[in-house]
């Protein structure tokens, strides 16, 4: 066994702290990375604090993982010692199911194990994330990692970038389509990002005055003020496209009269509690909503590989592990641009 160092919750109410763990000695197709950086998701304090049910302590999060290859089992084909890899939001899946073998293995049907807060397949062991020095994982759920981009805009890529690139990808954004993003986080940063590189008109939905700069520096063409009904007025039927990132409570019909006839809205975002939908608002113009959940391996390795090729990372704050409880408390605040990523040599 491998004696690992990390930082992990105890129980809901306590802060993160310093832990040990141990992981797996590699297996025959197991890579071992050393962690060098790992972005911080909101979803991260949901678990935490066990505000969807079900967390298992003690718990170590963390699935925005980048680092360097110290160790490979004897049957690993794609990765050598030195490389960089990536681990993403899950660690293994069923790999017989029919979206398994379709390779939209997020969708498993046995479900996907998560990369922490999961309890890995045969043993039942629980999962240890990446706010920890290093991990090992089967190499058919590591991600290769370009030497080309700043390792640590690149780590949450495998979180809040697949998030976005995924659904923009599925309903085949492009040139000509007319995009909305609606907030301006982890999530929506990415998503402005890539829908401008994909060559739609991006228009960003944002409650807040003070993002207009940001968010046109990020690649929107257009900025709306949410709260301005004059603006929102002239804005129905409008946009193809709806991103919606937004975890706060909402309404969702304000935003479907946003879109054209046949326009659809995409839900990446997790609200408290449901929304209300009133059917005239989807009938009178065919309108959709459809949700979206991370990508598969196949297709986050297609993700990496294109922001490698146009120069795309995450805007991102460093910060040392020691710093972890403070920035949950930032990110409820939104007092981030737009991401934390953690530099786990301050474990070391």
């Amino acid at each position: 066994m491998i004696a690992t160092k990390a930082y992990a919750a105890q129980d809901p109410k306590s802060p993160l702290g310093p832990f040990s763990l141990e992981r797996r000695n590699p297996g025959p197709k197991d890579v071992q990375i050393e962690i060098l950086y790992c972005g911080v998701c909101h979803s991260d304090i949901h678990q935490v604090r066990d505000e969807w049910g079900g967390s298992i302590f003690p718990m170590v999060p963390g699935h925005e993982i980048v680092g360097r290859v110290t160790n490979v089992g004897t049957e690993v084909t794609k990765f050598k010692v030195g490389d960089l890899a990536g681990v993403g939001c899950f660690v293994d899946s069923c790999r017989t199911c029919e979206n398994c073998k379709s390779g939209i293995e997020q969708y498993c049907e046995e479900g996907m194990v998560g990369t922490y807060n999961g309890r890995e397949r045969g043993t039942n062991a629980p999962t240890y994330g990446g706010y920890s020095t290093q991990i090992v994982v089967d190499e058919q759920y590591t991600l290769r990692i370009s030497d080309k981009l700043p390792l640590a805009g690149v780590a949450p890529l495998l979180c809040a970038g697949i998030t976005t690139y995924s659904p923009l990808r599925h309903v085949g954004v492009t040139k000509g389509h007319r995009v909305a993003v609606l907030g301006l986080g982890g999530l929506g940063h990415m998503a402005v990002k890539f829908a401008a590189s994909f060559g739609a008109e991006v228009t960003m939905l944002s409650s807040s005055p003070s993002k207009e700069a940001d968010a046109k520096k990020l690649g929107a063409h257009h900025f709306a003020l949410t709260s301005d009904a004059n603006t929102m007025k002239k804005l129905q039927n409008h946009f193809d496209f709806i991103l919606n990132t937004v975890s706060a409570p909402h309404d969702y019909s304000t935003y479907l009269n946003l879109l054209r006839t046949n326009g659809t809205m995409i839900v990446v975002g997790v609200p408290p509690s449901p929304s209300e939908v009133p059917a005239f608002n989807l009938i009178m113009k065919r309108r959709s909503i459809i949700g979206s959940l991370i990508g598969g391996i196949k297709e986050t390795q297609e993700m990496l590989d294109y922001c490698a090729e146009h120069n795309i990372v995450s805007d991102v704050e460093v910060i040392p592990m020691q710093q972890i409880n403070e920035a949950y408390e930032r990110m409820l605040k939104a007092d981030v641009r737009y991401r934390f990523v953690i530099d786990l040599a301050s474990l070391k």
